[in-house]
């Protein structure tokens, strides 16, 4: 099912009771932003349908009784080859995470991981012998503050890390563009990753979680300040991934055989998230109110 661009608005226009009106009759649709308009997709064969229903209700109207059978159709999710046409940025992280996992055999060839992990070490014995982070940045391998995020430990943690990212990245990329996805990712990995290291010391970590907790925070502080469709996320994942995070921090989750978990990166990534999302928010709603 292909979608169209029906609409293209000012941003000033607020389209959130046209936007409801479609919601309330199980119409297919997003919204997106680009280029300073606000863009609204739906299946090529309502098209029209929708275009005439903003000509004759463009704040929406709960009231009114409407009778489109051409729009009585069933929600359908975009198919998968669409939402990687539409999700380009977020496919890419995703297909270098598997890439990397294949590599460094999920954390278990330390040889390969050795070049991507925070800080370069090597095995002495039964010892992890770390290079110091200022040596391995006066070496230029400015890369080391990234590409944790991209080792992953084991296919569990692959599998759910990128399960939500896939979730979250394609959220953020149709609200605010791939550059800005791309952009708060190494953004959210290197404020994670320094505070994993400035709180956890030297040692071994990795993993999207850091990242996921920044976009998290992003869509929630957003979605407050400037609500949108993209980022109008479940109660129940956000009340989840925070009570997550609060039985990491207790112990709880080490002591039942998680192992290690990365707390100081899940905070460090879930703040600079909020920060991003109050920012990001502030302005999407000064551009809405000029």
């Amino acid at each position: 099912m292909s979608a169209v661009a029906v609409l293209r608005l000012p941003l000033a226009v607020d389209l959130s009771g046209f936007v409801q009106l479609l919601q309330r009759m199980q119409v297919p649709h997003r919204v997106s932003e680009e280029a300073g308009e606000q863009v609204l997709w739906v299946p090529d064969s309502i098209s029209e349908d929708v275009r005439s229903l903003y000509e004759r209700f463009p704040a929406g109207d709960p009231e009114q009784q409407l009778d489109i059978p051409a729009m009585q159709v069933p929600m359908q999710r975009p198919g998968f080859v669409e939402q990687l046409r539409h999700s380009p940025m977020t496919a890419l992280v995703l297909l270098l995470s598997v890439i990397v996992g294949a590599v460094t055999l999920l954390g278990d060839n330390l040889d390969t991981m050795r070049w991507l992990t925070f800080l370069e070490f090597r095995i002495a014995g039964e010892y992890i012998q770390f290079t110091p982070l200022a040596d391995s940045l006066a070496a230029g391998q400015w890369w080391r503050l990234i590409t944790p995020m991209l080792i992953h430990f084991g296919f569990l943690h692959l599998a759910m890390n990128g399960m939500w990212y896939w979730e979250l990245g394609r959220r953020i990329e149709l609200r605010q563009g791939s550059i800005n996805l791309l952009g708060l990712t190494l953004l959210f990995s290197l404020v994670s990753n320094y505070a994993q290291y400035y709180y956890g010391g030297p040692g071994l970590f990795g993993g999207l979680s850091g990242v996921l907790y920044g976009l998290l925070g992003h869509c929630w502080i957003y979605q407050l300040l400037s609500p949108n469709p993209a980022y109008r996320l479940p109660r129940g994942v956000l009340v989840m991934m925070l009570v997550w995070l609060l039985l990491c921090l207790s112990g709880l989750v080490s002591m039942i055989g998680f192992g290690e978990i990365a707390n100081a990166a899940h905070v460090g990534g879930l703040l600079v998230g909020c920060l991003t999302g109050l920012l990001g928010g502030v302005y999407s709603r000064r551009k809405l109110a000029v």
